[in-house]
């Protein structure tokens, strides 16, 4: 068993990296048990959950609440628990094959096949990018009214400087992620205790209760935009080469803490988007139901909470978008490398993808209604991911005993055909 950085799998581990290494060795020969014995497994997951938390779902939960009460809450939990599945799938490949999904597919699908699969996988990858991007800006405008365009350099240096920690190993920069995460939980945190949801009303959200066309769109939206394709290219790259089993026995083990994993920071993930949503229904669902794009949400805030409240929104909103961004640029390096074999240097990658972000930013683009279109855009890439990642972790020849037992290959072709279903929807309705 060894631990290396998932980007460079010939690199030995770093010096910091060695107590990690020592730490899971323990763990997985039981001299560590419980919480202990979990901690150096820690990390790829709370990397990969910072997807679903990032400016797209900050747009998406605001509207839910704001138009619908607490009624979509039993939708972002239904989402969740799909993204738990897809995410842990994704996981499964890295450790059972010691490949990320890009590169399975490489190595299995026809050439042609896989240059398609990696030029909508570099779009997918602008699209995650630009979202990211114009959110972590429209965070700095709102809090210090900084402009957009400058803003935006603003978050490309900071991003730089996140991405700079790869060269120290990956749990400086897994820390990083977690700290920003962090600041998003205790935003949201905070807007709870602030707008105080009715208890009653938060219950009858899990009751899963629609009213309309429109309110059926906006849970597909919520629904059919959960799984972002760069982010199951990624986890399976944060895991095949963190900690390596030596057997199919060792394998297994480490499969079993890192679902904990997924568990727990997807769990977290889950809470701050019904927290989101949760204080947008008590704040403007009778007053401002109307409530759509995130600045006007950040101006209701203080209106109605006072400018504490909104300062925290745009605390979580700013946070949300550096370490999406960063993320994103990851997932980017992971699919070039991995369908073609190709690298070019992380900061050049970034300072590529900041181009469009930065055009939508300069000619005054609507940032909210920029996000929403990146959505779209991300919906044309999920069956590219998600069918490839069920046809390799349903395969016993490659994944050995962590092969989908059949009752979880029949949830996930479930839970993955109800997905693209409603990606289909959201792009007919899309249409003019």
């Amino acid at each position: 068993m060894r631990v290396v950085s998932p980007f460079d799998p010939a690199r030995a581990a770093l010096p910091g990296e060695h107590s990690v290494l020592q730490a899971a060795q323990q763990a997985l020969n039981g001299q560590r048990k419980g919480l202990r014995a979990l901690m150096p497994f820690l990390g790829p997951a709370f990397v990969a959950s910072v997807a679903y938390v990032d400016p797209g779902n900050f747009a998406t939960n605001v509207a839910g609440g704001a138009g619908y009460g607490y009624m979509l809450l039993w939708v972002v939990l239904s989402a969740n628990l799909m993204a738990m599945l897809v995410q842990a799938l994704s996981a499964k490949l890295g450790i059972a094959t010691s490949k990320n999904l890009p590169e399975v597919c490489r190595d299995r699908f026809p050439r042609p096949v896989t240059w398609l699969l990696w030029a909508q996988a570099e779009i997918m990858a602008m699209a995650t990018d630009l979202a990211e991007f114009v959110g972590a800006a429209l965070g700095l405008n709102l809090l210090f009214g900084i402009p957009l365009l400058p803003a935006g350099l603003i978050t490309g240096v900071a991003a730089f400087a996140i991405l700079g920690l790869q060269a120290r190993g990956f749990r400086p920069i897994e820390a990083a992620i977690s700290v920003l995460v962090g600041v998003i939980v205790v935003a949201f945190g905070f807007e709870v205790f602030l707008a105080r949801p009715s208890v009653s009303g938060v219950a009858s959200g899990f009751v899963p209760t629609l009213d309309g066309p429109n309110s059926i769109l906006l849970a597909a939206g919520i629904l059919g935009a959960t799984v972002m394709p760069h982010v199951i290219y990624l986890h399976s790259a944060l895991t095949q080469q963190r900690v390596v089993g030596g057997d199919d026995k060792e394998r297994v083990k480490i499969y079993r803490f890192e679902r904990w994993d997924v568990i727990i920071a997807m769990g977290i993930a889950g809470l701050v988007n019904m927290a989101m949503l949760a204080t947008a229904a008590a704040v403007f669902h009778r007053t401002q139901s109307n409530v759509g794009d995130i600045d006007a949400a950040f101006n209701a805030f203080g209106a109605d909470l006072g400018h504490p409240a909104a300062v925290i929104f745009g605390l979580g909103l700013l946070a949300s978008g550096l370490s999406s961004s960063s993320v994103g640029t990851m997932a980017g390096q992971v699919v070039m490398q991995g369908f073609i074999h190709r690298q070019i240097p992380l900061f050049l990658r970034r300072a590529l993808t900041m181009v469009p972000a930065l055009i939508v930013l300069g000619f005054g683009f609507n940032p909210s209604q920029a996000l929403v279109l990146s959505q779209v855009v991300l919906s044309f890439g999920i069956p590219f991911a998600l069918v490839p990642l069920l046809m390799f972790t349903r395969n016993r020849n490659l994944m050995g005993s962590l092969a989908n037992p059949r009752y979880t290959t029949a949830i996930a072709s479930t839970v993955i055909a109800v997905i693209i279903s409603l990606n289909v929807f959201l792009l007919i309705q899309a249409l003019p």
